[in-house]
């Protein structure tokens, strides 16, 4: 897209740094020339040799000024969807840090400046723990309510879910706890009768669907109205972010306003997705926000995605109450860079979050989350073939889950499905809550069946899960001895089969839809029921053949051998790795979530298993794969390039292109630069010698021309079309009739990163991993030859992948 009406100001426009090859001049000569002008410095003994003499040179330098002494408003600064520059973020930090620390003994004013500026990340990360722990709460209170509020309403205030409202009644029996005359269905409050009956069900059903629907609209609605950018998950995008690259309004006030709404009345809707992936959006929006009122972080994109890193822990922590999984999932899953004190300040952000969601105290049970448990029998070596055979299963669905949300979500973009995300999200909810509101384990909500399935079954647990055949003079001490299965167990096997083929496929079109979504709970779910299946499978097996060999040696008849919540537990973690491919963040969020240290080896087997596994079928996890699908410009450190080209195959521009574009340093006019600016899109310009010589100078960016030689022109006297710009450190000879020049030598970058045009793109490609580089030059003996942007980098190694390089949308 080219800038046209560059002098009106209008250069808002997204640019890249692709393709810098239109400019013509001829081949480029790549022999060493004897006519070479001479540098910066040479320069100073010329001053004399102009027309008007030393006298004329004096005037003429008196009218001139270096207009940027002053950083200029915007200077520095970069437009939407481009990559920031890493290092140069980082070296402007340096400076800064320096420039405090020497002024910090001039002055007790200046030492107090230093020790608040030193101490202003932590404050920033107290606040962004309070904030997202007190929006968790929030989600948390809200879902709670909304959910139970399709099945009915509390009389006696009705904004208490149902669990609060029965809490106080005087007339609930311990048989029938979840009922108390307090709470009243919807069939009760409309007929106002107590029996059910065929009406009162059908009744029920319709009020069910009814408000799936209408919670359903409204999320969209939102979504699509105030803020495009809060729907889905939120960490492809996250990570593409803290890569470098740049979303205006991603992380803004407006997407955590309608996110955090939004996603309240998405999960109570009873669509198969969760609130643990948006919670690390809403955290992350929340540093981003606070970042604004610090100045360091406000004006230095590379410490803003150091903040970043710690608010995604914030926002795992509040999501599983899991702190210390929180900061390895930031260091394993999403941060792109992750020093040492961005790891303390993560810890004591996930700290913070946590601390002040245990106080909100959500689901009133004294837990950061629903299903919490604890188990007390310990596991056998032989198990570890059961939960192996679960870590298969779940890399299996994992990688049958991400190329199916892939064809399905590739489908929604290049057809009309894409323009009616409203039909999309009221058909998938209607069919959802249709086939949900039959079976009571999908009509409940995502987490109460995770923590009904993870519950190891007491003397007084009412569940169906739980109707074993029990015989007391069996039972030693607390321990519960395997037991023959009720009818009840056998109906919830049923059950429970029928909710996981429903959640296999409706996750499928239900994750990537206009609606905050996330996946780690649908996930955990279809692998939490295909464990409980194999649990209490084994548990029977066990019960009725002790004396088989593989029992016989450690499960005598009566004892506690087989622990089905266990199974449960170990089949949530291998679905959820194969899905994400998380390894020890894992682990241990799933370690933090049951408090038992001697489960960590099955967890351990389990998600290796589901992994490798996932990987045979497909690399890409569920993140990276979306990160693709969009064309984010997100260079995957954990992947190898081994392919034996050279920068030269890569660089642009190639042989039969035009030539490249670049600024000479001091023999072109305004006019010729502006021209140069409207033609392109570029988002800089190398800058040289001459365009005859080639000798690489340094590199100006693009926004940071067009920002300066507007400023000049409306606040320096003299600038004008013809008016030279030069990027020395001194002026050009020119004649005493001349107009004024303008300086532009403290935008210039004097030391872009420069590879040889011999350099193997193995050593490139690692280096723009490493260092976060936007683009790198090419040269051969000091002579510029062309560039390679991240651009290039990515659809190099798609092509060498056989993927589509043009798939590649932003650099």
């Amino acid at each position: 897209m080219d800038n046209k009406g560059f002098r009106r100001g209008s250069f808002q426009s997204s640019t890249s740094d692709e393709d810098m090859v239109e400019i013509a001049g001829g081949a480029l000569d790549f022999s060493m020339t004897d006519d070479v002008p001479p540098l910066d410095r040479e320069m100073v003994a010329g001053f004399s040799y102009n027309g008007g003499g030393m006298n004329g040179t004096r005037k003429m330098m008196d009218k001139m000024m270096d207009f940027l002494e002053e950083p200029l408003p915007g200077v520095g600064t970069y437009e939407d969807f481009n990559t920031i520059d890493w290092v140069r973020e980082k070296s402007r930090d340096r400076d800064r840090h320096r420039e405090i620390t020497s002024k910090s003994k001039e002055s007790t004013w200046a030492l107090m400046h230093s020790v608040s500026d030193a101490f202003s990340g932590w404050l920033l990360m107290l606040l962004i723990g309070l904030l997202a722990g007190s929006l968790a709460g929030l989600i948390d209170i809200s879902a709670h309510w909304m959910t139970d509020l399709k099945e009915g309403v509390c009389l006696t205030g009705f904004w208490f879910n149902h669990e609060h409202c029965c809490w106080t009644s005087q007339e609930m029996t311990f048989q029938d706890r979840d009922k108390c005359p307090e709470w009243r269905s919807w069939s009760q409050l409309i007929t106002g009768k107590q029996e059910g009956g065929a009406f009162a069900y059908i009744l029920n059903y319709f009020m069910y669907v009814l408000w799936a629907l209408l919670l359903s609209l409204l999320a969209v609605l939102l979504v699509r109205g105030f803020a495009p950018y809060a729907c889905g998950s939120g960490i492809p995008e996250i990570k593409t972010i803290l890569s470098g690259f740049i979303i205006r309004g991603y992380l803004g006030k407006w997407t955590l306003v309608i996110k955090t709404i939004t996603l309240v009345l998405a999960v109570s809707s009873g669509l198969s997705l969760g609130k643990e992936g948006p919670l690390v959006h809403v955290a992350c929006c929340c540093g981003n926000i606070l970042c604004h009122c610090f100045t360091k972080y406000r004006k230095n994109e590379a410490k803003r995605r150091e903040v970043l890193s710690a608010a995604a822990a914030a926002g795992v922590s509040v999501a599983f109450g899991a702190p210390i999984g929180g900061v390895l999932f930031s260091l394993e899953e999403v941060s792109y860079y992750f020093p040492l004190k961005t790891l303390w300040r993560s810890f004591f952000a996930a700290l913070v979050a946590a601390f002040t969601l245990r106080s909100i105290n959500p689901f009133g049970n004294s837990r950061l989350v629903l299903f919490y448990v604890e188990f007390h029998t310990p596991w056998h070596l032989l198990e570890l073939v059961p939960f192996i055979l679960l870590g298969i299963f779940g890399g299996l669905w994992g990688a049958f889950f991400i190329r199916s949300n892939i064809a399905w979500c590739r489908r929604r973009k290049t057809t009309k499905l894409g323009k009616y995300p409203v039909v999309e999200v009221i058909v998938v909810t209607a069919i959802t809550a249709v086939l949900a509101f039959p079976n009571e384990y999908t009509r409940m909500s995502t987490s109460e069946l995770i923590s009904e399935l993870f519950n190891d079954c007491g003397l007084l647990d009412s569940s169906k899960l739980c109707d074993y055949v029990n015989d007391f003079n069996s039972t030693k001490g607390d321990d519960l001895p395997d037991r023959a299965a009720g009818r009840g167990v056998y109906t919830a096997m049923w059950q429970l089969a029928l909710a996981l083929i429903l959640k296999v496929f409706i996750n499928i079109f239900t994750f990537g839809m206009k609606v905050p979504s996330g996946l780690f709970i649908p996930s955990m779910a279809v692998g939490a029921i295909a464990g409980r299946l194999l649990g209490v499978g084994m548990e029977q097996l066990a019960y009725y053949h002790h004396d088989w060999a593989i029992f016989s040696s450690w499960c005598s008849q009566g004892a506690d051998c087989i622990t089905p919540g266990l199974y449960a537990m170990v089949g949530a973690a291998a679905c959820l790795g194969g899905v994400t491919r998380m390894t020890v963040s894992l682990v241990v969020i799933i370690f933090e979530l049951t408090g038992g240290l001697e489960y960590i080896v099955p967890l351990m087997a389990a998600a290796m298993t589901s992994k490798w596994v996932a990987d045979a079928i497909g690399r890409e996890g569920i993140y990276d794969a979306h990160i693709r699908l969009n064309g984010y410009p997100f260079l995957e450190a954990k992947e190898e390039f081994s392919h034996k080209t050279l920068a030269m195959d890569v660089m642009r521009p190639r042989r039969s292109d035009p030539s490249l574009t670049v600024l000479a340093q001091d023999s072109m006019a305004v006019e010729d630069v502006e021209a140069i600016i409207n033609e392109t899109t570029y988002s800089g310009y190398p800058v040289v010698v001459s365009r005859e010589s080639q000798r690489l100078v340094g590199f100006v960016l693009r926004r940071d021309l067009i920002i300066s030689i507007e400023n000049a022109r409306k606040k320096q006297d003299g600038i004008v079309s013809s008016s030279v710009i030069y990027f020395t450190d001194h002026s050009p000879p020119l004649p005493p009739s001349s107009p004024s020049m303008l300086k532009l030598r403290s935008i210039l970058d004097l030391s872009p990163f420069t590879v040889t045009d011999q350099t193997p793109m193995e050593i490139v490609v690692d280096i723009f991993r490493k260092l976060g580089l936007r683009q790198c030059l090419v040269t051969h003996n000091g002579k510029l030859l062309g560039i390679i942007t991240k651009k290039d980098v990515l659809k190099h190694i798609a092509q060498m992948a056989n993927q589509d390089p043009d798939s590649i949308l932003f650099n």
